[in-house]
């Protein structure tokens, strides 16, 4: 990977105008239904690292699937990320079998759902003309919230045992070098409700021991999740502490399960509506990647220096480069 000393594109300063592109349609043998995806772009620059976007599994139609997340993923386009997103399988949109052998979740599904996006990258620039030529194949980061937040660490190396068969699952992808997990799940065990032991017992198993690459974990102070997890908040921190470094932890102040707003605007379900949070999520998440991508560009000091260290700060950030807990 070369190191340049500034990437092509800025953050934060002045955004450049969009081009989104839907559905784009990837093959995929074996899969229930072909992979539909999403694709956001900068309408200008080269050597653009891409990001991947996974979503959750919330009571709305089609905030679960490739139009989702738009306050995310039109930020992280405008300010030079690809922005890839799927509709998983566990998509509401799609109505498939509620009794099938993956469903509800697909939590397996949805990781190869990833690998298969970055396997068929040529076929995504020969349907986007315009994206010919552009991409940064060396330089690709995942993000989920949710649902999509567990999708993402398996992805970043956690692992987990299939409840079906008893095999330990390794999903980690190599190509992927860096990822935010928003509002994720944490441990299993003694740590989770009956009834996801009942109703999602693939999350019994999660082990972030192996989480080798660098992620930045963002959790609500207000986000209980009291349906999945009898440990309130804490459980959200959970990829963060019990993973080993280099990771991050946002904190942020007063937010619950949708950090004021992320999967998208306006939305029912959001419960602590706010733009600033999600401002400030757009803002610390892409400067986060920025910098891991693009080594000593100082875009996440200078990020944290402005929302959390100030008198009135966003949240709180912790860091740390080895296992600690």
């Amino acid at each position: 990977m070369s190191e340049p000393t500034q990437p092509a594109y800025t953050f934060g300063v002045n955004p450049t105008p969009v081009l989104s592109v839907s559905p784009v349609v990837l093959p995929a043998p074996g899969r229930a239904v072909d992979l539909q995806v999403r694709v956001s772009a900068p309408t200008t620059g080269g050597e653009l690292p891409i990001l991947l976007l996974s979503h959750g599994h919330g009571p709305s139609h089609h905030l679960s699937s490739l139009n989702g997340y738009a306050p995310l993923a039109n930020y992280w386009a405008a300010h030079g990320f690809v922005v890839i997103q799927p509709t998983h399988l566990n998509s509401r949109t799609l109505s498939l079998d509620p009794g099938a052998p993956e469903a509800p979740l697909y939590w397996r599904s949805r990781g190869e759902d990833m690998k298969r996006i970055l396997d068929q990258l040529d076929q995504i620039e020969a349907a986007i003309g315009q994206l010919s030529g552009r991409l940064d194949r060396d330089r690709v980061a995942v993000a989920g919230h949710s649902m999509g937040g567990h999708t993402a660490s398996l992805l970043l190396g956690a692992r987990l045992t299939d409840p079906h068969d008893g095999t330990e699952v390794d999903l980690s992808e190599p190509r992927i070098k860096a990822g935010v997990l928003l509002a994720a799940p944490g441990r299993g065990g003694d740590a989770l409700t009956d009834f996801t032991r009942d109703n999602y017992s693939f999350f019994a198993t999660t082990d972030f021991s192996t989480m080798t690459t660098p992620a930045l974990v963002v959790a609500g102070d207000h986000d209980t999740s009291a349906h999945l997890t009898v440990l309130g908040p804490q459980w959200h921190t959970d990829p963060y502490f019990l993973a080993p470094g280099p990771k991050s932890l946002l904190t942020l102040f007063g937010a619950e399960h949708g950090l004021g707003g992320v999967a998208g605007y306006d939305v029912a379900e959001t419960t602590d509506e706010s733009p600033a949070r999600v401002a400030a999520v757009q803002r610390l998440t892409g400067a986060y990647l920025r910098s891991t991508l693009y080594p000593g560009v100082p875009a996440w000091q200078e990020a944290q220096d402005e929302l959390t260290g100030g008198p009135n700060p966003v949240g709180r950030v912790e860091s740390k480069s080895t296992l600690a807990r």
